[in-house]
Parts: C-alpha cells; sequence; structure tokens
C-alpha cells in the first residue's frame, strides 16, 4: 500500500513501501481544451501522464503518450472531463471518433482507484462503485466553482462586447442572480463604468448587491423593470426570463444566459418575440481553456490533498497489489 503525501505546494506526489518518493501516474480521459491543458501541465509538474480517446486533441509538444491498457491497469488517477459524459451516455470525447462508455474504461482501472470527473451523474457514480472505484466531482467543490466564475464572467463580458455595437461603459446591465458567477460579473462590468443593477430572491442577497455598489431588484419584479436595461445577464439556472419579462425587454437589448441546463430564458418565446438571446454554455472552456485547465487541475490536487491524512492510494505501479 501507499500513501500519498503533498511533497511540494501545488504538487502531489507518492510514497511508496520502500519509502521512494514517486510522481503520480494520471490518465486523462476524452475532454476538450481544458483537459489537454491539464494533461500537459499534470506532464510539467512531473507526473507520468497519458491521454485517453484524445487522437485528434491539438498536439502538445513534446506529445503526450495515447494511453493503453497497462497505463490504465496502473493509474492512480483517471481524471474525466467536465462534464464527463455525453447526452448519449458515453465518455465526453469531442476530439476523439470512437464512443467508450463509462463501464468500458472503468473496467480497465484497478479496484481502489480515484476517479475525479465534473458533474458526476448518479449512473456515473453507479458504474464507478460497481467496479470498486473512488469516484469525486470536482465541479462540485466550492473552490471550482469560485474560480470557474471568473472566466464565465470575464467569456460573458467579450460576447457582450460583441453583441452590443456600443460600450459597456455608461451602459445600463442588469445581472439576474447573485451568486458565484453573478457577483465577478456585477463586480467586473461596474469596473468597466457600466451602470449595473443586479436581482435576487434572498434579502441577503438584496444586502449584498448593495454592498457591491449595484441597485437591487427582486427577481419577481423582473417583468416591471426588465424594459430599462441595454443588456441582460441570466446566471439562473430556472425559467426567469419568461414571455411576461421577454415582452416588456427593448428589442435591440441583448440577452446573454449564462446558467447551466435549463436555462433561464424561454428560448420559445424569444425567437417568437425576436429578441436576441445567446445561451454561452462552457465559456471557461471555449474563452479560457487554459485558465480552465488549471483550475481543474488543481482542484484535483485539493481532493488528492484532503484524502492524504485520512485514506491511502493503492499502488497500483505494485505488482502485488490486486
Amino acid at each position: 500500500m501507499e500513501r500519498r503525501v503533498l511533497y511540494d505546494p501545488g504538487k502531489v506526489w507518492l510514497i511508496d513501501m520502500d519509502g521512494i518518493l514517486r510522481p503520480l501516474k494520471v490518465v486523462a480521459a476524452g475532454g476538450d481544451l481544458r483537459m489537454s491543458v491539464l494533461a500537459r501541465l499534470m506532464r510539467e509538474d512531473g507526473h507520468d501522464v497519458s491521454v485517453f480517446a484524445a487522437e485528434d486533441a491539438p498536439a502538445a509538444s513534446p506529445p503526450l503518450r495515447a494511453a493503453g491498457d497497462a497505463d490504465l491497469a496502473r493509474a492512480d488517477l483517471v481524471v474525466l472531463p467536465l462534464p464527463a459524459i455525453d447526452a448519449e451516455g458515453s465518455i465526453n470525447a469531442p476530439f476523439s471518433s470512437v464512443r467508450i462508455s463509462p463501464e468500458k474504461l472503468f473496467s480497465g482501472l484497478r479496484r481502489g482507484t480515484l476517479v475525479a470527473a465534473g458533474m458526476v451523474s448518479e449512473s456515473l457514480r453507479a458504474a464507478a462503485v460497481r467496479h470498486g472505484l473512488r469516484i469525486e466531482d470536482y465541479a462540485a467543490r466550492e473552490e471550482f466553482a469560485v474560480r470557474n466564475a471568473v472566466p464565465t464572467a470575464e467569456g460573458a463580458i467579450e460576447i457582450a462586447m460583441g453583441m452590443l455595437g456600443v460600450t459597456l461603459h455608461r451602459s445600463r446591465a442588469l445581472v439576474v442572480g447573485f451568486g458565484r458567477i453573478g457577483k465577478l460579473l456585477a463586480l467586473k462590468l461596474r469596473a468597466l463604468g457600466t451602470d449595473v443593477t443586479a436581482s435576487a430572491r434572498k434579502y441577503s442577497d438584496l444586502a449584498w448587491i448593495d454592498a457591491f455598489g449595484c441597485r437591487a431588484l427582486r427577481t419577481s419584479a423582473l417583468a416591471e423593470a426588465v424594459g430599462q436595461f441595454d443588456i441582460v445577464f441570466n446566471t439562473v439556472p430556472a425559467r426567469v426570463l419568461g414571455r411576461a419579462e421577454l415582452e416588456v425587454l427593448r428589442p435591440e437589448a441583448p440577452v446573454i444566459d449564462l446558467a447551466s441546463r435549463p436555462g433561464g430564458v424561454d428560448m420559445d418565446a424569444a425567437l417568437e418575440l425576436g429578441r436576441e438571446v445567446t445561451w454561452a454554455l462552457s465559456l471557461p472552456g471555449r474563452c479560457s481553456p487554459v485558465t480552465a485547465g488549471e483550475i481543474i487541475r488543481d482542484t484535483v490536487y485539493n481532493i488528492l490533498d484532503e484524502t492524504a491524512g485520512a485514506a491511502e492510494i493503492r499502488g497500483n505501479n505494485n505488482e502485488n497489489n490486486t
């Protein structure tokens, strides 16, 4: 058995049974540019990294090794993308023409291997349990969500600049929802000189809006006020901009929906009314893949660090382990 230790800040290593320090054996499976960046960064940290279901990914320099059966069998850590699986239930692998089921991937791993994945579904978790694997959802962690909100907010501003036709400076913007993304987006918009109003349901969030120097609006009152704004950003993953709100929205005012599925805009009503709506999903991966890859790597290291004193990692490179 092996116990993981934090050897250097931000770098995770293993100590084997003989007390010898060694790097992790990592397989990065599937994913978009974020996963390509993560694989390269972890290799630069000194780990033994191979990639799986990524044959069409942009080439790294030097090239990353494709994972074979031996790499899977000896892996200490397997990192899956965000989201981990696609709409068909396969490993999310846009850089591969081969569809790989979680069952097929997991069957090649040793029991006890740690799988770090984004947006872990119940079916994926059940498959991991059936194969005796430890699975952790890095996207469910607070530090990931906070850090990931930064590229999301910056990406939203980039989209807005391309849609408005005027500067954000002195424009009137509405931010619907004041969670992590709403807070950072409001802060960055104010820094650009935008006149920001933010909406929320909770009194505590309304107080935060005031503390940020923004105008506060109850989300329940959107239909009465949405017509005042030059641009609207939604961060709430629930229907908050329905027909009633869209009817009073200024026809030239774009809506940028940053919410995860099912989104916050009635898209059918928006189409009928001729409202310009952009549903901007996965902005970190599209706008800032290097930063997004760093965030995933750091969060995975945090997961490993938390388990250092509480659990042991099976020494998958030890042929006596089964």
